[in-house]
């Protein structure tokens, strides 16, 4: 990985080995960021940032292999980031998990990961960027919730539960930045077209014209984050499916 002399604008994506995570790597590598990939398989990750190199070869990415619903993992993360590149400039927190299930069938540790992995980590990454943001009075923030989080499927009910948490935690966030020009925003779609969704609904009960593209939501994000799509300070952006 060289390093320009004068750093390009940094980006984190968590969530990148997949689906819509992969999809806002590649837009963020194209729109000139360095991309710090983030997730918990390296191989995966690897295999994103071969992906960005083939098709943007000046891209910068950076591979780090961290578990996001730890906070220690997140703070080191964020000071791998300041360290290797200086800067932070912009954080999709993409990564996410859509347990299904009755409400009497959730069991403690079902609960506890999706809202680990939906809200805590949001919660963390956000946390763990502020200081920077607050020093360079700039950052931006996407964070991917779910059409669930107000019209939820039945059985994504923690699910469902979490996305509303970010959808709120968004807003705040959005208030309290203002004044060191940080902005914050979610992106709420419908079913998307990934493997997490594949994992509970066949093409029998959702097909693939039912479905968005990864990079129908992963367009949002990057024109979040690059601030070249005007929003409303915490806004929740809804991305009903076909």
């Amino acid at each position: 990985m060289n390093i320009p002399a004068s750093s390009p604008k940094v980006v984190l994506v968590t969530g990148a080995g997949g689906g819509v995570g992969h999809a806002t790597a590649l837009l963020m590598a194209q729109a000139g960021y360095a991309v710090v990939l983030v997730g918990r398989t390296k191989s995966t990750l690897d295999a994103v940032a071969s992906d960005i190199a083939q098709q943007h070869p000046h891209a910068i990415t950076l591979v780090h292999v961290a578990d996001v619903t730890q906070s220690s993992q997140v703070d080191g993360l964020v000071a791998t980031t300041i360290n290797t590149f200086g800067r932070i400039d912009a954080l999709a927190n993409c990564a996410g998990s859509a347990p299904l299930q009755a409400i009497d069938a959730m069991t403690d540790d079902i609960i506890d990961a999706a809202l680990s992995v939906n809200l805590k980590s949001v919660l963390y990454l956000t946390r763990a960027v502020w200081p920077a943001f607050k020093k360079q009075k700039t950052g931006a923030i996407c964070n991917v919730s779910s059409m669930a989080s107000v019209d939820p499927f039945t059985g994504f009910n923690v699910y469902a539960a979490a996305k509303a948490g970010v959808n709120v935690f968004t807003k705040a966030t959005a208030d309290e930045g203002g004044q060191f020009n940080i902005i914050a925003a979610a992106v709420a779609p419908g079913a998307v077209e990934t493997p997490m969704l594949r994992q509970h609904f066949s093409q029998d009960l959702i097909s693939t014209d039912q479905t968005l593209p990864p990079l129908a939501v992963a367009t949002v994000i990057r024109d979040v984050l690059t601030r070249t799509r005007p929003v409303e300070p915490g806004q929740t952006i809804f991305l009903p499916s076909p």
